[in-house]
């Protein structure tokens, strides 16, 4: 889930029975649910960090974007049950929300090493499945929704968490870790592109690991990605870690894991186009290895010298890879060059969710 701005900070993320719950509570220690890659794989793009909610700020939810509409399962067993419940008023979005509960089927337990009896808490899909159905991996539960707990610039998706056996799954608080096997590709990025995109309140550069021309005429030094790499690519920082969340507008954010080496050393400093943007930070227990959380700097981002809210991150498959640029008071048009830069802040944004 990708929450919206409005100041707070708690996690009434539409899923729990009484609005309430922060999915950072008493989860089992080592008790971290990993993702298959071939699961990952049937989805656009994913994140763990770019949110402003607790689940995803403590590394124990992801969302995961299948780019088609249909909010297709990242898993499989038996429907417990389903639930609709009211979202925050805004003019982009529905004014409900939605909460599909699985309860896991034992050989998804075993591949996942989560523990038997564990259930999975599905949001941001219009539940077209009922309680006592059976789904497997990629069977589809419905159309994915446009969330009021979404920010105007967030992509729809499905959010995934789990809770632990006999916990109310109702509720978010105290669900387990999630981590994903699959590495992604750092791809390095000069801070610049053209816009290949535009929405209300964001713009999308071609950027990293593609062909094109600099505002002064110059090729990009960006690499193209390597085709034979993994899948998946994210933004690298100068240090050479593929990084994950919202860039610097959320609280925190995290990195990806990038095959078998520890990307960032917890205490190391990540920059970012010359500039250091934050702290890799140890993550709760049973945290994926080689991936930690990052506790972001006092920075602003700007675009062509405009203060903008920042960047939005994720890992993305190859031929969706970009950067996008969240800025609802700029008017960047398709085509137009943007340069990036990243400064210090002594007054950064920081959104609280929706």
């Amino acid at each position: 889930m990708t929450g919206a701005p409005n100041g707070r900070d708690d996690e009434s993320d539409g899923g729990s029975g009484d609005g309430t719950g922060d999915d950072g509570g008493d989860a089992p220690p080592n008790a971290t649910v990993s993702l298959p890659a071939d699961v990952v794989g049937r989805y656009r793009k994913f994140s763990r960090f770019n949110s402003p909610y607790p689940a995803h700020r403590r590394g124990r939810a992801i969302d995961l974007y299948p780019g088609d509409g249909v909010g297709r399962s990242p898993v499989a067993g038996t429907v417990r049950e389903v639930r609709s419940v009211g979202c925050p008023d805004r003019p982009y979005a529905a004014d409900e929300d939605h909460l599909i509960v699985v309860d896991l089927a034992e050989e998804w337990c075993a591949r996942a090493g989560a523990p038997p009896g564990t259930v999975a808490r599905i949001l941001h899909v219009i539940p077209e499945v009922s309680p006592g159905d059976r789904v497997a991996v990629g069977d589809a539960l419905g159309p994915t929704t446009r969330s009021g707990f979404f920010g105007q610039w967030v992509d729809d998706h499905v959010h995934l968490g789990f809770r632990p056996p006999d916990a109310n799954p109702l509720r978010a608080s105290g669900s387990l870790p999630v981590a994903v096997d699959a590495p992604v590709e750092p791809v390095t990025w000069d801070g610049t592109g053209s816009v290949i995109e535009r929405g209300p309140t964001h713009v999308v550069l071609d950027g990293p690991g593609r062909n094109g021309s600099k505002r002064d005429g110059s090729r990009r030094k960006g690499p193209r990605r390597d085709e034979s790499g993994p899948a998946f690519a994210a933004l690298a920082s100068d240090e050479g870690v593929p990084v994950d969340g919202g860039v610097t507008h959320y609280a925190g954010g995290g990195t990806f894991g990038a095959g078998e080496e520890v990307a960032a050393p917890t205490g190391s400093a990540l920059s970012l186009l010359g500039t250091r943007i934050g702290t890799a930070t140890e993550h709760d227990s049973g945290a994926e290895p080689g991936a930690p959380r990052v506790e972001w700097a006092p920075v602003d981002v700007l675009a062509n010298g405009e203060r903008v809210v920042g960047l939005s991150l994720f890992a993305a498959r190859g031929d969706r890879f970009g950067v996008k640029v969240v800025c609802p008071d700029a008017t960047f048009e398709v085509g137009e060059s943007v340069t990036v830069e990243v400064v210090p802040s002594d007054d950064p944004i920081r959104l609280g969710v929706g």
